[in-house]
């Protein structure tokens, strides 16, 4: 499984960005895609994710990103979105999106490929 994000860049605070993540080596062994996010000098945290199932989807999204971003997919370009409205300067950071094998409150879980990360920048 390979996963290519992109749709970072610079963008003023209340502004709007929208990230993609395209899957190929499409797999059945991992039950949806999240996003992350890194920060300098703070931990990884988990922002959002959603199911791959051919049903309706399921979602997670973490305490940062309720009220102000929006996570789709597009199961036929095997592409998840993510949507971020509202940016904020410490929304500023390296954004990436990993399969995962599930999410319990905390955050999700079983994080077994990486795509490469996108730079987002919330400045005037």
């Amino acid at each position: 499984v390979q996963l290519q994000a992109s749709g970072g860049g610079l963008v003023q605070p209340g502004g709007f960005l929208r990230l993609s993540c395209a899957a190929s080596g499409f797999s059945s062994d991992y039950y949806g895609i999240g996003w992350f996010r890194q920060a300098p000098g703070k931990e990884r945290e988990g922002v959002s994710c959603i199911s791959i199932n051919n049903g309706s989807p399921y979602y997670y999204y973490g305490d940062s990103a309720k009220g102000r971003f929006t996570i789709s997919r597009d199961n036929a370009k095997n592409t998840v979105y993510l949507e971020m409205n509202n940016l904020k300067p410490e929304d500023t950071a390296v954004y990436y999106c990993a399969t995962v094998s599930g999410w319990i409150v905390t955050g999700p879980y079983g994080m077994d490929y990486w795509g490469n990360g996108t730079l987002v920048t919330v400045s005037s």
